[in-house]
This record gives C-alpha cells, structure tokens and sequence, in this order.
C-alpha cells in the first residue's frame, strides 16, 4: 500500500504539559507504526484545543469559525482517521472537548475510523469512554474501535509497577484496530492488524460457504418444483384443470403441553 492516509489527533488538556496529550503522542506513534508495518507512512495533524478555546467560544457565539479554528476544521474533515483524548471532567469529557464537536455538522465523519481516549485521576473513571465518549461519536456516526483506552494516573509509572505495560497493551490493540480499519477504507479488502482485528471495520463479513448454504434451502426446491411442472406441460403431462382443487393440509398439532385447563372462580370457591 503506498497511501498516506491521515491521522487527525484531537487533544483537549488544559495543563502543559499534559498527560492528555503525552496519551495521545503514545496512540499516534503506535498507530503509525502499524499503519508502517502495512505499507502505508501516515501524516498527522494535530489539533490542540487548548490553544483554540477563543476561537471555539466565538464561533459558538458568531457562527462562524476564523484563523486557526477554520483550518483545524478543515484538516479535521479531510482526515482518514480520528484519534480524540479528552481529560475526565466530572465524570465526563470537559466543556471544551464538547464544545469543539459541537462545531462539527452532522454527517460529517459517516464511517471514519476513531480511536476514543481519555485521561483521569483514577481508573474509577474509566467507564466514561463507554458512558459519555461512545455515544457522541455514535452520533457523528463515526467508527469508534471496539479498544478504547483510559490512562489514570498510575498508569504513567505511578503505584502500579506494571501500569506502564498494561497501558502500552491497550495502546497497541486499539491503535492496531485503528489502523485496520484505515486499511480496508483505502483498499477496500479485508486485512488484518497486528492486533489480529479484522479490517472490515463495523462492516459484517459474509461466509461463502455460509451464502451457498442459504442459496441451497427453500428457494431451491421451489425452483425444482417449477422446473419439474413446467417439464410436464412441454410433454403433454399437463395436470387437469377441471379437477377439483385439493383442500389445503391443515397443519398438524404441534406436540407439547396439554390444552390449558381452566377452572371456573365458582368452583374455587366451593372448595
């Protein structure tokens, strides 16, 4: 694959630096390798909110966007993927986060792939993805991977010894499902992550040998029948016309519980 799709890193931490951002540097370098080991040399761009929270309050106020504000737009709209971390505020993303997406029109990322990730102050958090992140970009119809990932703070060689390799797991796996599913966009052709994920995408893949099966079963034998009345007529075995029709086969009883039985109030009340 010689495409060089792009990547689109939407950050929202407010601090600098800022464990927001140094999550999203981990997921943009592990997807870019990935989408390396296929052939393919990614460009990213990336989109600070911080430095754009003027630019988001006027446009939400004005309704229009200017400067720097625009062309994030506009570089956001012709990526190929979507890579959005979003600090945890309140058991959600922050204002700023939202109010960016709120600037997006509907319809406007129908099927790109995005990876969703967010960072907190306690694995407590972590649900946030799938209760607040999901179904935003479930509204922008977006194709969120199945991986998402959340980074608290242990998980940045805190505490936790083994948090570093555990988040670098959940870095890989998502950037690797990321990356397939840029894959099968650009060529059209199932293909396989690193993180053994099918390319295909929320898109189902059909069994051949399941499709024959299908072909095989009621429509067959109807076409059969057809073919075997019709060899009849063009032999002068038509069936008679003027006999009576058959009545139709009542279907049979379907074995089972006995018919239910119901007492009248009366009775019950005698004894």
């Amino acid at each position: 694959m010689t495409a060089a799709p792009t990547i689109a890193v939407v950050t929202a931490g407010l601090s600098q630096p800022s464990s927001t951002a140094l999550l999203a540097d981990r997921l943009v370098e592990a997807a870019r390798a990935a989408l390396r080991a296929a052939g393919a040399e990614p460009r990213v761009v990336r989109i600070d909110l911080r430095g754009l929270a003027h630019g988001i309050a006027d446009h939400l106020t004005m309704g229009f966007p200017s400067g720097e504000l625009a062309r994030s737009l506009d570089a956001l709209r012709e990526a190929d993927a979507i890579v959005a971390v979003t600090p945890t505020f309140k058991a959600g993303y922050s204002g700023l986060f939202k109010s960016f997406w709120d600037l997006v029109p509907d319809g406007e990322f129908d099927g790109v792939p995005a990876l969703l990730a967010a960072t907190g102050g306690t694995a407590r958090h972590s649900l946030m993805i799938d209760t607040a992140l999901r179904p935003l970009f479930a509204y922008l119809k977006a194709d969120a991977v199945p991986t998402g990932v959340f980074a608290a703070t242990d998980d940045f060689g805190g505490a936790d010894p083994d948090g570093d390799d555990s988040l670098q797991r959940r870095i890989d796996r998502a950037a690797g499902e990321l990356a397939a599913r840029v894959l099968w966009r650009a060529v059209g052709s199932p293909t396989t992550s690193p993180a053994g994920v099918t390319a295909r995408g929320s898109a189902l893949a059909v069994d051949e040998s399941s499709r024959g099966r299908h072909d095989e079963s009621p429509w067959r034998e109807h076409d059969d029948s057809s073919r075997s009345r019709h060899d009849e007529s063009s032999h002068g075995n038509a069936p008679d016309h003027d006999a009576a029709p058959k009545p139709p086969r009542r279907p049979s009883r379907p074995e089972g519980l006995p018919p239910l039985r119901v007492t009248p109030f009366e009775r019950l009340l005698q004894g």
